[in-house]
């Protein structure tokens, strides 16, 4: 499953709009599927400045320890507190409730999501 709306980085990562200014950011299917059981999410803190392609957090699985990454330069204006108690959201649904943060872009959204791939070229990395 591959939401036609969202853009997709090369690590994973889904975006999309959550306000006026905002996105949010979380992982795949295809990652979460990748990791496994999802054990333990380690998120940013809120108010943290995101530079586009450096390490926010982690995700830990019972296979492996996988980084998580700004897709766009802003700062971190939310972070999904739920995947605190239930981490294994980001399993049972990637696309809602498994949500990891919401950043601010510096820039416009749609030219901060320029860059990133849509639904066609995301699904050419993954099969």
């Amino acid at each position: 499953m591959i939401p036609e709306e969202l853009r997709y980085t090369e690590e994973h990562e889904w975006v999309g709009t959550a306000g006026e200014d905002t996105v949010r950011v979380g992982v795949t299917d295809y990652a979460q599927k990748q990791l496994g059981d999802v054990v333990f999410v380690q998120l940013p803190e809120v108010g943290q400045r995101a530079e586009a392609g450096t390490a926010l957090g982690e995700v830990e699985s019972t296979k492996s320890v996988s980084d998580l990454f700004a897709p766009v330069t802003g700062e971190v204006v939310a972070v999904n507190e739920a995947l605190t108690e239930t981490p294994e959201l980001v399993n049972s649904e990637p696309y809602g409730a498994g949500w990891m943060f919401e950043i601010r872009p510096d820039q416009p959204i749609d030219e901060s999501l320029g860059g990133l791939l849509d639904a066609s070229a995301y699904r050419s990395l993954t099969s």
